[in-house]
């Protein structure tokens, strides 16, 4: 039993034989081209957020069999002695290109695309799909989080649920991408730099023999970084005023103004009206109110239409796993491969289920804005060597619905698949965690408020170019 993790082998077992199919049939040279895209948007909102590049880039960088990989191989006794030799020097010699990390994606373009031969790119499917499917999930569903939170502070208190360890550590980051400040895994701010923030249990409270003696001794150990948990035993009748108590006579005498309480169960609302009485009564006006207890973008919107006086929200299980809709659905589609002359040949699957349908080549993704106002009109998909004129009007038109047309002018385009990888060499340079959330947030401020409704948002049109369509309807007819 092999005792180390070689994230090479976390692949489908198709994939390797397929592989080893390619090589037999002498396809493993074959230059391929896959799309990762998304169908559906989670929770039923009007866009989705871009993450798990990072992880993508490190794992393409360490590719490799080792000797025990390639013994356990030998032991399925499903692969040729060809195979498992050539699997000795894999390393990926590709192109990748990729939608930065925290830009808005939309249902049915690529946020990420493979060019290279055919074992390779088939080969890289699991791990791709499942690092950007998860973390782009727990991204999308931070940004809804946050943007319910209009404005009040959101920290990530999820691990403990989370599915298994990596859930909660890449959860975290992807997470912070979304717009969360801070996040209870330790770990996700030692590797990544996800602010690490937490108060207490309720153990804490029950270790010491009364509720005041827990509060004051916490805040002489920790004066500048004090959160109380203020509802073990009774929140309005002992919990707050103790706190106030320790509150005045630790820190306040210090100059310290710094400092909450946290409520983590009960009504919150009614709580939280409560307790901001008691606190500004008791001059402790800038003491901040931090709410728990399996909240989410509903529940938070509610506690604030409802008045509740909270200033941070610390989100869990909801958001660590995604639990309205735990699955991003990203998949992994060829849409082209090269000829012995290097021509690219446009490649369909085609279904009964229309959504199914995908839009083959080798394709850019430009994003159109007005000049006027910096906002986003629609996403174009365009075979790979259009160029977009911006000085002359465009006309777009529903792929689904071709009669449905709009000029557009005044605009500008921009490619958002940037090259990642050339020839199998890394060429992107990766921004920090803190720029790609200031990214992201920047570019969800971009988008029209009717397509970040929560419910029922509209359509954010993603269309094809004349001469994509056009590749696609010609496909369509061939395959009847």
């Amino acid at each position: 039993m092999k005792t180390t993790m070689n994230y090479t082998m976390l692949c489908d077992f198709y994939e390797l034989t397929m592989a080893n199919g390619y090589l037999k049939t002498g396809m493993d040279k074959d230059i391929t081209y896959f799309d990762v895209f998304f169908r559906g948007i989670p929770d039923g909102g009007g866009f989705a957020i871009a993450a798990g590049l990072e992880q993508v880039i490190a794992y393409i960088e360490d590719l490799n069999f080792d000797e025990e990989d390639i013994a356990y191989l030998r032991s399925k006794n499903r692969f040729d002695d060809a195979f498992l030799t050539y699997l000795r020097d894999f390393r990926f010699t590709g192109d990748i290109y990729a939608v930065p990390e925290g830009t808005p994606v939309f249902p049915n373009e690529p946020i990420l695309t493979v060019r290279a031969p055919a074992i390779e790119a088939q080969f890289v499917e699991t791990y791709i799909l499942l690092t950007l499917n998860h973390q782009s999930l727990i991204a999308t569903k931070s940004n809804r989080i946050v943007r319910a939170a209009n404005g009040r502070a959101v920290a990530e208190f999820g691990s403990r649920r989370a599915q298994g360890a990596d859930g909660a550590i890449s959860g975290a980051r992807a997470a912070y991408i979304g717009g969360c400040g801070s996040s209870a895994c330790t770990i996700a701010d030692q590797l990544y730099g996800v602010p690490a923030s937490g108060t207490m249990a309720h153990s804490w409270v029950q270790m010491f023999d009364d509720e005041y003696t827990a509060f004051k001794t916490y805040c002489e150990i920790y004066p500048n970084s004090t959160v109380l948990l203020v509802d073990t035993y009774n929140t309005l009748k002992s919990g707050v005023p103790n706190a106030i108590k320790a509150f005045k006579e630790v820190l306040v005498p210090k100059g310290i103004t710094e400092f909450g309480i946290r409520l983590d169960s009960g009504d919150i609302t009614y709580l939280s009206k409560k307790a901001r009485k008691m606190l500004d009564e008791a001059g402790l006006q800038s003491c901040k109110i931090v709410a728990s207890n399996s909240l989410d973008e509903n529940i938070i919107r509610d506690l604030i239409i409802q008045g509740a006086q909270i200033d941070v929200f610390g989100v869990g299980e909801k958001l660590i796993t995604a639990k309205s809709n735990p699955v991003f659905g990203g998949v992994y589609k060829l849409v082209a491969k090269e000829d012995a002359d290097g021509n690219i040949i446009p490649k369909i699957k085609i279904s009964e289920n229309i959504i199914k349908i995908t839009n083959p080549h080798f394709k850019k993704v430009y994003r159109l804005f007005e000049k006027e106002t910096n906002m986003a009109i629609a996403d174009l998909l365009c075979v790979h060597d259009e160029v977009i004129d911006e000085t002359k009007p465009l006309v777009l038109f529903d792929p689904d619905a071709t009669w449905k047309r709009k000029t557009i002018e005044d605009f500008y385009a921009v490619d958002l698949l940037v090259q990642i990888f050339k020839n199998g060499k890394l060429v992107y340079q990766s921004p920090t965690l803190k720029e790609i959330q200031s990214h992201c947030q920047n570019q969800v401020e971009t988008l029209w408020d009717e397509v970040k409704r929560f419910e029922n948002p509209h359509h954010y049109y993603v269309d094809l170019s004349e001469k994509l369509w056009d590749i696609k309807y010609k496909l369509l007819q061939e395959h009847k």
